[in-house]
């Protein structure tokens, strides 16, 4: 910072590959040797361009069962996300959950993705009732004292940024706070490397439709897999996640599902697809964008933050709801279009990476720095010392193989 404040870069967990992961890729662009604090980090499972990033991750990384299985960590993550203490003068949270409680001394600008999903969208992030499932009753019971634990969180950011005009909206319902939209970039380069995927290679000729997502409920790859079903179109699922056995359980022979690719086979597999197709409701739309770099157009659901990146009749084809008959329909129709493969591209520009970074450091710069740094008295919150965690959390976490957080003066 040219006032010689120190910022650092924080996230949720640094476990999986997907567009937040990727806008910690470009905050770290934007601050050139910053630390980046996260609850959970396993390299393996996210991008290997974070591994020449200092990461500092929370004691709870200690324990392989929470890097691989987030979710079965939640009881145990409001007090990972509580011992996270940086002390630079400021912190870029990218949030979807967790990195906006992290116990900063300094400000915190909060770049939201979406006010938690398992909070206030939950049955839609669970896939059903929360009476249906396992998971959905011990979400339940979870849900009061992880709804106070955020709220307390939300109010300490000084500053709310956020990803779309639809996440704008629903921080101002969850918070009460108005946030500046910020759109990220698609950080994807079409000038480097690409790597065939071999068990692609016989469809790359004619191209095939595309959807890269990770496999959960609320995503309804399913939609896409019964849309293509019986006909002569071929969909590639990029992305892995508990709906996966499931999908490949049901999955016609035209489908083909792949997952680990590296960025080179995920630029081979964009390059070579004729449309990307986005059925789920998402804050953010960020694979049409990655798909409009290569010139392929986008059939999306008409709705949440696709309204920001695919521009209905020009560089794609919104669809009314995430059902089967409306994606079959809005495929002819796109496939029997001519597309405008200069205006695709022109879409995907107009979110570069160093505009992003430009308006991340304007906001950064924007805080007054403080003349005084006294870090208030907190609990210090630690894993594995001797007094338990609350009774909430020792139930819910008595199922995992990792011991319970837990909480000393």
């Amino acid at each position: 910072m040219p006032d010689g404040r120190t910022v650092a870069v924080a996230h949720d967990y640094l476990t999986q590959r997907g567009g937040a992961e990727r806008v910690v890729l470009s905050l770290a662009k934007a601050f050139p040797g910053a630390p980046v604090h996260t609850t959970l980090h396993e390299p393996d499972a996210t991008y290997p361009e974070l591994a020449a990033l200092e990461v500092r991750a929370s004691s709870l990384n200690r324990f392989a069962p929470a890097r691989r299985s987030y979710r079965s960590a939640l009881p145990l993550l409001p007090f990972a996300a509580s011992s996270v203490r940086p002390t630079e003068d400021v912190v870029v949270a990218s949030t979807s959950g967790w990195a906006h409680g992290f116990r900063a001394e300094g400000d915190v600008v909060a770049y939201c993705h979406a006010p938690a999903r398992w909070l206030y969208q939950s049955e839609a992030y669970l896939g059903g009732s929360l009476r249906s499932s396992a998971k959905g009753l011990a979400l339940a019971a979870l849900k009061p004292s992880l709804l106070a634990w955020d709220r307390r969180a939300a109010a300490r950011p000084a500053k709310y940024l956020c990803n779309s005009r639809v996440v704008r909206d629903r921080i101002g319902e969850a918070y009460g706070i108005e946030a500046e939209v910020v759109p990220p970039p698609h950080s994807m380069d079409v000038h480097a490397p690409r790597e065939s995927v071999p068990e692609l290679e016989d469809w790359a000729g004619e191209g095939y439709l595309l959807v890269v997502s990770r496999l959960l409920p609320y995503k309804n790859v399913d939609v896409l897999v019964e849309a293509v079903r019986g006909t002569d179109e071929r969909l590639v699922v990029v992305g892995t996640g508990p709906e996966k056995a499931r999908l490949q359980a049901i999955a016609p022979q035209n489908v083909k599902m792949v997952e680990g690719l590296s960025e080179a086979q995920l630029r081979w597999v964009y390059a070579q697809a004729r449309l990307l197709l986005a059925p789920s409701l998402e804050d953010y739309g960020l694979t049409p964008l990655e798909a409009a770099a290569f010139g392929v157009p986008t059939v999306s659901l008409g709705a949440g933050g696709y309204l920001d990146t695919v521009v209905d009749g020009l560089t794609g084809l919104f669809v009314e709801a995430p059902e089967v008959g409306a994606f079959r329909a809005g495929i002819a129709e796109a496939t029997g279009r001519s597309w405008d493969t200069a205006a695709v591209l022109a879409q995907a520009d107009a979110f570069g990476e160093e505009r992003f970074g430009e308006r991340i450091r304007e906001a950064v710069s924007s805080l007054r720095p403080r003349q005084v740094r006294t870090a208030p008295a907190r609990p210090r919150v630690v894993l594995g010392a001797r007094t338990p965690a609350p009774a909430w959390a020792a139930r819910v976490a008595s199922g995992l193989a990792i011991a319970p957080a837990t909480v000393t003066d």
